[in-house]
């Protein structure tokens, strides 16, 4: 009896040995899945993963969508033809019951009326090589002046599509301030400190009259203020035509 006691204990002793190994064994087998499963959820915070769709998203939306929109605003006035050497029309330009008229202003008979009211008179000629005027640069175009109370302005069809803009202005009534409301009737004074980028045509003011100009950017688009008794007595605006 003894000895068969012995020899159960001893099998099962064998027995439970290989259970324990074999539970060890699959303990290593699984360790490895278990350590990948096991790692932090935030560990692509310290190595991004720039393939991801999410990851790119989040770097464009870094980028405002209408920065390039910043950069690239335009200086002219709307509404305005753009001219070679980016002219700053809308300071060529002069307000009346708070609407502003500028030089190049696209321009035909209702919107001038829709600013300005009814004309006095309205003129019409076309330029051709037999009109005694020597403007044979203008052939084929057609000038229209509109005359109020104290101002002309003058338009001419001269872009491709033949549309009207603005290309004189005359203004000798105070009612029509100029964008930097100077207007006539004001003293030199106040025009030099208005306009400190003018200049005088003789160079410094006479007693009598004078001529001051004021150049953007080039001397093609002007704004003349002619002087009498050191007070502005008239305004022109006006462009160069080819």
């Amino acid at each position: 009896m003894k000895v068969f006691k012995k020899i159960v204990i001893v099998t099962m002793l064998l027995v439970f040995c290989g259970m324990v190994l074999a539970g060890c064994g699959k303990d290593e087998v699984k360790s490895p899945g278990n350590t990948f499963n096991d790692m932090p959820t935030d560990i692509t915070n310290d190595t991004p993963d720039h393939t991801s769709s999410e990851t790119q998203t989040d770097t464009w939306t870094d980028t405002p969508a209408d920065s390039s929109t910043d950069v690239s605003e335009e200086v002219i006035k709307e509404g305005t033809v753009e001219k070679s050497g980016n002219v700053v029309l809308k300071q060529l330009a002069f307000v009346y019951q708070e609407n502003t008229i500028a030089l190049s202003d696209i321009a035909d008979d209702e919107k001038i009326e829709s600013m300005l009211g009814t004309a006095d008179e309205i003129k019409s000629h076309t330029y051709s090589k037999d009109d005694g005027l020597n403007m044979d640069q203008l052939n084929g175009m057609t000038e229209k002046q509109y005359q109020f109370p104290g101002l002309i302005i003058k338009t001419i069809d001269a872009t491709e599509d033949k549309k009207f803009f603005i290309f004189n202005i005359e203004i000798t009534d105070p009612k029509y301030p100029t964008i930097r409301n100077i207007k006539v009737g004001d003293s030199f004074e106040e025009l030099k400190e208005a306009y400190p980028e003018g200049n005088l045509t003789g160079g410094e003011l006479s007693d009598e009259e004078d001529d001051f100009r004021y150049e953007p950017v080039n001397y093609v688009d002007v704004m003349s203020f002619h002087i009498k008794d050191k007070k502005i007595e008239s305004i022109q605006i006006y462009t160069l035509l080819d």
